[in-house]
C-alpha cells in the first residue's frame, strides 16, 4: 500500500474573513484626502487670514460711512360701494340710481389708485406743491445761500468726473430740446429719485395698499408719505368735481332738446349723481380711500444692516481664502512659479 497523502493543515476547518479588510484601505483614503485638505489650510492659514481680515475690515468701514436709511409705511384702503355715504340715499330716493345700474361716486378701484401713486402727473404736483427739490437732493443744494451748488468744482467721487467725462463725449441734443444746465437737477431727476426711494404694493388678501418711503431722516420719511397721500387726494377730489361738472352741463343742455319724460327722469337722475359726486370731492374725507395705518416718523433704521454685511463678508472671505489656499497649492505641485513683482509677500512664504 502507498503513503497516505498528507492532508493540508487548514484542510477542514474554515477560513474566516474579517470584511474590514476590504473597507479598511477606502476608509483610510478618505481619511488621508481629509487630512491632506486640512494640512493645506492650516499650511495657509495666514494667507487665509489676511483675507477675511482684510474682507471684514474693509466692509466694515465702507458700512461706517453708508447712510443710515429710514423706512415710513402707511396703509390705505380703496373706498367701496358700499362705503359711498348716506349721499348715495339721496340719489336713490331722487331717482333709483341702483335701478339704472349706476354706481356710487367715491368708490374707486385698487389698480386705479396704484397707478395713480406711481403716475408722474401726481408725483409732479407733489414735488411743485411742496417744494421737494431741495428735500430730495440736499447735498446739491446750499442751505444757506439758497441755491445750488455747482457741480463742476473738484470731488472726492469718481462717478462725479465719469459723468462729466459722459456729458462731453455724449452727441448733441437737437435744436427743439430743452437744455440742462450742468449739476442743476430737474423734474424728471427728481421723478426718478422718487422711484428710487418710493414702494407701492398691494395686498390682495386684505385689499389694501402699502406705500413705503425710504429716507435718511425718519421725519421727512414720514412727511413724504403723507405728501403722497394729500397728493393723491386732491387730485382725485379735483378730476371728480372736473369730471362731475363737464357731465353735468352735458346732461342739462339735453334736458332741453327732449319731451320724452322717461328720459328726463333718467337725465335728472344723472344730474344728481354728479352733484353728488361734486359735493363728496368737495369733503375730500375718504373720498376715494380711506387710510388705516398713518405714517409714523421710525424710531430705528431700515439699512444699511451693518452687522448681516460683516457677517456676510467673513463667510464670503473665507471661503474665498480657502480657494486661495488650494490654488496656490496646485501651482506649486505644477511646479509653477509666481512671480509678479512683490506679490509673493501677499501670498505668504512657508
Amino acid at each position: 500500500m502507498g503513503e497516505p497523502t498528507s492532508m493540508p493543515e487548514n484542510a477542514g476547518v474554515s477560513v474566516q474573513t474579517d470584511p474590514k479588510q476590504y473597507l479598511t484601505p477606502r476608509c483610510e483614503e478618505d481619511e488621508i484626502n481629509l487630512l491632506d485638505y486640512w494640512r493645506v489650510i492650516w499650511k495657509r492659514r495666514k494667507l487665509i487670514g489676511y483675507i477675511v481680515a482684510a474682507t471684514v475690515l474693509l466692509t466694515v468701514v465702507v458700512s461706517l460711512f453708508m447712510t443710515n436709511i429710514y423706512r415710513a409705511e402707511t396703509v390705505i384702503m380703496p373706498v367701496t360701494a358700499k362705503e359711498g355715504g348716506g349721499m348715495s340715499m339721496l340719489t336713490q330716493q331722487i331717482g333709483g340710481l341702483a335701478a339704472l345700474g349706476i354706481s356710487s361716486p367715491g368708490s374707486s378701484s385698487m389698480s386705479e389708485i396704484m397707478a395713480l401713486l406711481k403716475s408722474n402727473i401726481v408725483q409732479e404736483k407733489m414735488i411743485q406743491q411742496y417744494n421737494l427739490m431741495p428735500v430730495l437732493f440736499y447735498e446739491q443744494w446750499d442751505e444757506k445761500k439758497r441755491t445750488w451748488k455747482k457741480g463742476n468744482g473738484f470731488s472726492l467721487n469718481p462717478l462725479h468726473y465719469v459723468s462729466l467725462i459722459a456729458r462731453s463725449l455724449s452727441p448733441t441734443p437737437p435744436a427743439g430740446a430743452r437744455k440742462k444746465d450742468p449739476g442743476i437737477p430737474d423734474t424728471w431727476d427728481a421723478l426718478r429719485k422718487l422711484d428710487d426711494i418710493v414702494i407701492v404694493k398691494n395686498n390682495m388678501k386684505e385689499g389694501t395698499i402699502i406705500l413705503t418711503v425710504d429716507f435718511h431722516d425718519p421725519d421727512m420719511a414720514a412727511k413724504l408719505a403723507d405728501y403722497f397721500l394729500l397728493s393723491l387726494t386732491n387730485y382725485m377730489s379735483s378730476e371728480a368735481k372736473r369730471v362731475a361738472n363737464t357731465n353735468r352741463k352735458y346732461l342739462e343742455e339735453q334736458l332741453a332738446t327732449t319731451n320724452d319724460p322717461f328720459i328726463k327722469q333718467k337725465n335728472y337722475n344723472l344730474i344728481a349723481q354728479q352733484i353728488e359726486t361734486a359735493m363728496m370731492a368737495e369733503v375730500k374725507e375718504n373720498f376715494a380711500f380711506k387710510i388705516i395705518d398713518p405714517p409714523l416718523a421710525p424710531d430705528k433704521k431700515f439699512k444699511p444692516k451693518r452687522s448681516q454685511m460683516v457677517m456676510i463678508s467673513f463667510v464670503v472671505a473665507l471661503f474665498m481664502g480657502i480657494f486661495v489656499a488650494f490654488f496656490l497649492e496646485y501651482l506649486e505641485k505644477q511646479n509653477i512659479n509666481i512671480s509678479i513683482g512683490k506679490l509673493s509677500w501677499l501670498f505668504g512664504k512657508r
